[in-house]
This record gives C-alpha cells, sequence and structure tokens, in this order.
C-alpha cells in the first residue's frame, strides 16, 4: 500500500519485489517499476481475469486440487472485487504491476492463504493471453452488431433511392448513370466483406491458452476442456509454448479493423465531396458538422473528415503490432506487453468511428435533383449509344469510334448527346435512329437496361436489397 508521504500509485523502495522476493537482493529500481508496469492500460482487462480465475478456481475444485469451500471462497473474494472495480473503490497499484497481481493480491488480502492457491495450475503468461482473447472476443461481438446497425441503415436509405439517378464515376469522371441505391449497396458489400473477415477472425480468437502455464505446461491434474467450456472457448490451445508467445490473432483483428477503417474512409472521402457545393449530392444534417471560427457560412463535414483520418492510426496499430512479433523468440518475451495498446486503440477507433457512421447514414438527405442534373452532363450515355449501335450489327471498336465523333460535335456545341438533333447524329451514322432517344440516350433508358444480378437498374437494385436483408439475418443468426 502506498503511504501518505508518497503521491497515489507512486512506488516506494519495499514495494517492489513482493512479486519474486525470494530470488532477488534488492527492490526493484522505483522508475523501472513505473516504466515496467501495464496496471495503467490492462486493467481494462478485470471482467475477463476475474472471469477467468473463476473459471480456474472452479476447475482446481474439480480436479481435487482446491476444496469446495477453497474455490467457494475465492469465488466470493472475486466478485467483491469486481463490485469494488465497478464502484470506483478499488486501488490500482503500479508496483502490484498488471491487472493479475492486483486483484490476486486484494483477493489474498480478502480471504488470506486461500488466496494464493488461486495461481496453481497457471502462469501470467497464459493468464494474460486468456484475458486478450476473451476481451477481444467480447469487443468482436460488439463491433460486429454496430457492423450489422450500419448495414441496415445503408439497405433502409438505399430502399428509399432505388430510382433516384446520379452519375457513376471511374477517374472521379463521369462514366455512366447509375442509382443512388446501387452506389449504396456497394458500400453494403464492403461491409458484409467486413463482417465475414471479423466472424472468421473470432473463431481463431476463441481458443484457451489456459492451461500452457509459463510455456512448458503444469504437472496439476487439470481439466483444461472443462475450463475452456466454462470461459465459453471452442476449443483449446494445442501447444503451450505457441499459445503464451504468438498474438497473431490480435494482429489479425487489426488487419480487419484497418480494412474496415479503410472502407469507412472511402465512404468518408465520397461523402466529403458530395456535401460540398461543388457537387450538393448530399445534406449531412448539422449534428454531425461544425463551423467555423471566422468564415459564418462554413459547414465543415467533421465526422467524416476525422473518421478518414483515424483510419491511418488503426493503420499505425496493424503495423505496431506486426512489428512487435517478428523478431521475437518463443516462448514469452517482455516485448508482448506492448501488445495491448494497439490493440485497444484500434478497438476503440473502430467502435467509435462505426458508432458515428451507424447514426449519420440514416439521416442523410439525397439531393435528387442535382444528383439527376449532374448525370445528365459528361455523356453519361454515350456507351449506351455504342451498345444501340452494335446490336444494329456495328462491330464494337467501329461504334466506339462513331460515338466518340459525335461526344466531340457535343463538346463543341456543348451539348448533352440527348440534345443533339437526329440529323446531327445521323452524320455519324444512318443505322441511328428516332428511337434512340428513347431506347439509349435518357438516363431511365440507361440504368434500366442494367437489369441483371449486380447491376444498377432499379429492378435489380430492389431485389438485391431483398437479398441483403437475407443474408444479413443469415449472417448473424
Amino acid at each position: 500500500m502506498t503511504t501518505s508521504s508518497n503521491p497515489p500509485n507512486s512506488v516506494t523502495p519495499d514495494q517492489t519485489s513482493g512479486m519474486w522476493g525470494g530470488r532477488f537482493s534488492e527492490a526493484t529500481d522505483a522508475f523501472v517499476a513505473e516504466f515496467t508496469a501495464s496496471v495503467q492500460f490492462d486493467q481494462r482487462f478485470y471482467k475477463q481475469d476475474i472471469a477467468g480465475s473463476i473459471a480456474h478456481a472452479t476447475m482446481l475444485a474439480k480436479v481435487g486440487v482446491l476444496t469446495e469451500a477453497e474455490r467457494d471462497d475465492i469465488i466470493e473474494g472475486l466478485n467483491t472485487i469486481r463490485s469494488e472495480i465497478e464502484a470506483g473503490t478499488f486501488e490500482w497499484r503500479i508496483d502490484l504491476e498488471d491487472v493479475h497481481m492486483n486483484i490476486e493480491s486484494r483477493l489474498t488480502q480478502r480471504i488470506g492463504i486461500t488466496g494464493k492457491k488461486l495461481h496453481t495450475g497457471r502462469s501470467r503468461n497464459d493468464q494474460v493471453a486468456t484475458d486478450i482473447r476473451l476481451y477481444l472476443r467480447d469487443e468482436i461481438d460488439d463491433i460486429l452488431k454496430l457492423l450489422e446497425r450500419l448495414q441496415k441503415g445503408l439497405l433502409g436509405l438505399a430502399a428509399k433511392n432505388v430510382n433516384a439517378i446520379m452519375p457513376g464515376f471511374t477517374h472521379l469522371q463521369t462514366a455512366q448513370p447509375v442509382t443512388f441505391g446501387h452506389h449504396l449497396l456497394a458500400w453494403f458489400e464492403m461491409l458484409i466483406r467486413d463482417t465475414e473477415r471479423l466472424q472468421d477472425c473470432r473463431k481463431r480468437v476463441n481458443r484457451m491458452p489456459l492451461g500452457s502455464a509459463a510455456l512448458a505446461g503444469t504437472t496439476y491434474p487439470i481439466d483444461r476442456p472443462y475450463t475452456a467450456e466454462l470461459l465459453g472457448f471452442e476449443a483449446v490451445s494445442e501447444n503451450s509454448l505457441d499459445a503464451v508467445s504468438d498474438r497473431d490473432f490480435a494482429i489479425e483483428f487489426n488487419a480487419a479493423a484497418a480494412l474496415i477503417m479503410m472502407h469507412l474512409s472511402r465512404m468518408s472521402e465520397e461523402l466529403i465531396l458530395w456535401a460540398s457545393a461543388q457537387f450538393k449530392f448530399v445534406n449531412i444534417p448539422d449534428r454531425f458538422c461544425t463551423g467555423s471560427s471566422i468564415m459564418p457560412q462554413k459547414k465543415n463535414p467533421d465526422v467524416p473528415e476525422l473518421i478518414r483520418g483515424k483510419s491511418g492510426r488503426v493503420f499505425g496499430d496493424l503495423i505496431s503490432l506486426l512489428t512487435l512479433m517478428k523478431g521475437q523468440p518463443l516462448a514469452y518475451n517482455k516485448d508482448n506487453q506492448e501488445d495491448k495498446e494497439p490493440l485497444f486503440d484500434a478497438i476503440d477507433t473502430v467502435r467509435g468511428s462505426l458508432m458515428a457512421f451507424a447514426d449519420m447514414i440514416p439521416a442523410l438527405v439525397p439531393n435528387i435533383e442535382i444528383m439527376r442534373e449532374a448525370a445528365l452532363r459528361g455523356f453519361s450515355t454515350a456507351t449506351d449509344l455504342a451498345d444501340y449501335l452494335v446490336k444494329k450489327g456495328v462491330a464494337f471498336r467501329d461504334a466506339h469510334e462513331i460515338v466518340g465523333k459525335a461526344v466531340a460535335l457535343g463538346v463543341a456545341e456543348e451539348k448533352d448527346l440527348s440534345e443533339l438533333t437526329l440529323e446531327q447524329l445521323q452524320q455519324f451514322s444512318d443505322l441511328i435512329t428516332a428511337d434512340v432517344f428513347d431506347k439509349a440516350l435518357t438516363l431511365e433508358a440507361s440504368v434500366n437496361a442494367r437489369d441483371h444480378i449486380g447491376g444498377t437498374s432499379p429492378k435489380q437494385v430492389e431485389a438485391a436489397i431483398a437479398r441483403a436483408h437475407t443474408r444479413l439475418e443469415q449472417l448473424y443468426a
């Protein structure tokens, strides 16, 4: 315990060798104790650490290492400690280094020597590996719920805009007309793959290291499958060296998180462009924007801008974990203390970004007429005119050249293809007849013609939305 002469969480010389005092002849340097401590950030594992300890004690009693009375004392003590932590009355001590020793020390203080028996048959190495997996499993479940909410928001907005036409872009230049609903479904597909990746990652997270002890297992007659069942793990780790030393499951999560953020960043970039005065495709509600301290007219899309920026830190979190692991020999090394903060940061950033998007997307207001007007600029139906000629027997390359000349005329006269006269079009091909205006050169004809799975026609978009709802039900079942 700290004394009144020291500031909170400071370390006094007699505190720093309590966990391994039998081996050491002098106390750990106070600065080193603080420098090597992780309790400042790993205390967020407290629920998982207590759950793991309760399961471990239950298993030890089952195999006869603890008595039932000792098990009950431990469980009662751990539950009381959890209440203290949640009430804010628990004293976290840096000299005890991490969440595990803080809880175990408090347990021993509460119930005496029985508390010291809890660590039988395990090490902090397999304990922390178990805690991380339990914690990450819980966080993945929460992130999946946010992904589902965002996906449903996209489907709801798409369903309202199956007929709204906008320009589709390549190279950020007008390419072909698409529906706004179709564009939103592209975002949905990105997020579906993100969901699948996270669910697949969760399978590898959900394997239990506990029982591996420091690196070689334990001499006690433990029942690892029973402990795994108590904690909801699908399997136990097969090799004790690997179980305590690798963090590839955390790296895999950070890779999945980086992809989520990359997708959100791309969506953010489009929203930022679309909300600008130059596009005016969508209106982002005021509650997701801020103003300027000097320019009274400004309405800045801060939420998508910030998410676009936050993607970089999650990419960095992934690189940090990869770099952390790449040079480590088996088994556990102190380097692995540095695995938590990049993991925590990725989790917190992805969760916050998804929450903001899930709130913002359903509230977007598309400017349908402005999007339609933009689709009429840039000769977005040029490919449709080429297809029209191909259907009349013209080779595609020849049709491409014919339409290119028609576009050149349109550029010179500052008119869309649909605004040229039939006589002007026929100077490039006498196969062009009056039906071209209905069959090829209207926006509606263009989008309706893409009437196949994955196409942009309103009929196909409606069908895709219906399928998407079914996919979500199956994915999150």
